[in-house]
């Protein structure tokens, strides 16, 4: 029986030992594939922030991301999303500006573009190296994998802090000490056991810049995000005219925002991405105000293609772009806003009058009013000058 139990415990032991290497060798791939850190959870989300997404359906926090009340059964346990799943691969990529981009803010021409924005799709860019990864796991360990980058119901800010690649940071994001608040997620759900790594702890402190920072006020209280207050998801996920009190807090800011990330201490450690689908694109990274208010369709689509700002379509992007040159001061752009009061998307038209009104004086702006105008939220917006 003695005899037994040793050969049981060394079976163990070399089992213990094999997947060990296994996850190293995994750790080794996924680094030469363009990722910058790697981790390994368990299939688990943990209570409280499975109690928190459900907080923030119930009280319709989410706005108008409905996604996130679909499936929720699979956002709040991986396992419901696939059942073979053993261990979770967590996979970061970092994008980070080279420069701080906080004085861009400062720029009233400028059509600031949230630096993750700044090129191709970062959906495309990961999934391709997480298909990678998986296909050379597959044929090494003869194992079953499935890859996600935030558009399956996967709660991925938890899990990455799980497998100790960061900590979710007041500003809800993830925080990592070596890569800051600049880096992408993607995951390998695979049927591998794994050896899990160790959560990581919260370095945040007593700081709460991200918090401060906010120009909406969108941290009701620390690692709390009511997005509908947020800029990124006004500009980018809100499909209706912008609410007219955030409006100026919105300054030049057309397509996400940058503030939370680029304020957060951590980020000093952090290295610039070094991955040439992320770097500045030509005509996106230093597009003006004035050059954007002349695109039709095709020109959106040639401007942006590949980008994730090409998502949102035109319309909605022309309603950012007219709320940023309503916050100018620049009245050189009134003729350029004054064309778009004849544009045929209403949410392009009741943009225009409101930066016409921020631009003029009232007077002159109801000199533009078309008595043709029919739409309701074209003629509220009228109302209110």
């Amino acid at each position: 029986m003695l005899f037994a139990r040793e050969v049981k415990a060394a079976e163990a032991g070399y089992l213990s030992a094999a997947l060990t290497a296994t996850r190293d060798q995994i750790i080794e791939r996924a680094l030469s594939e363009g990722f910058d850190s790697v981790g390994i959870s368990l299939p688990e989300i943990g209570a409280r922030e499975v109690t928190r997404l459900h907080q923030v359906i119930e009280k319709g926090e989410q706005g108008e991301m409905t996604w996130l009340a679909d499936k929720l059964d699979r956002r709040s346990d991986p396992k419901t999303l696939w059942p073979e799943v053993r261990s979770i691969i967590v996979l970061a990529m970092r994008y980070g500006p080279e420069t701080d981009p906080m004085p861009r803010l400062t720029d009233p021409g400028l059509a600031n573009i949230s630096c993750y924005a700044w090129n191709r799709d970062y959906h495309d860019t990961v999934k391709k190296a997480l298909k990678r990864v998986g296909r050379w796991m597959v044929d090494a360990f003869d194992c079953q994998i499935k890859v996600f980058v935030d558009t399956a119901p996967v709660l991925e800010k938890p899990i990455a802090a799980r497998s100790g690649i960061g900590w979710q940071g007041k500003h809800t994001n993830l925080v990592s000490r070596d890569l800051g608040s600049w880096f992408f997620l993607g995951e390998i759900y695979t049927d591998l056991e794994l050896p899990a790594d160790a959560p990581e702890v919260d370095h945040c402190g007593s700081c709460r810049a991200c918090q401060d920072i906010c120009p909406t006020q969108a941290f009701p209280t620390p690692y709390t995000l009511d997005p509908r207050r947020c800029i990124s998801y006004l500009t980018i996920e809100h499909s209706g005219p912008i609410p007219h009190e955030f409006r100026v807090a919105m300054g030049n800011r057309i397509y996400g925002c940058d503030d939370c990330l680029a304020i957060c201490p951590w980020n000093k450690f952090a290295e610039p991405g070094v991955t040439a689908d992320f770097s500045p694109r030509d005509g996106v990274a230093n597009a003006r105000l004035a050059d954007l208010l002349t695109l039709d369709d095709a020109g959106f689509r040639a401007l942006f293609t590949k980008s994730p700002v090409k998502r949102i379509g035109r319309d909605r992007f022309l309603r950012n772009v007219l709320i940023a040159c309503g916050n100018s001061g620049d009245n050189t752009l009134v003729p350029g806003v004054q064309t778009l009061l004849e544009d045929e998307a209403p949410i392009v038209r009741g943009a225009a009058v409101w930066a016409l009104s921020q631009l003029l004086p009232n007077e002159q702006v109801q000199m533009h009013r078309s008595q043709s105008e029919n739409d309701l939220s074209v003629l509220a917006e009228w109302a209110r000058i």
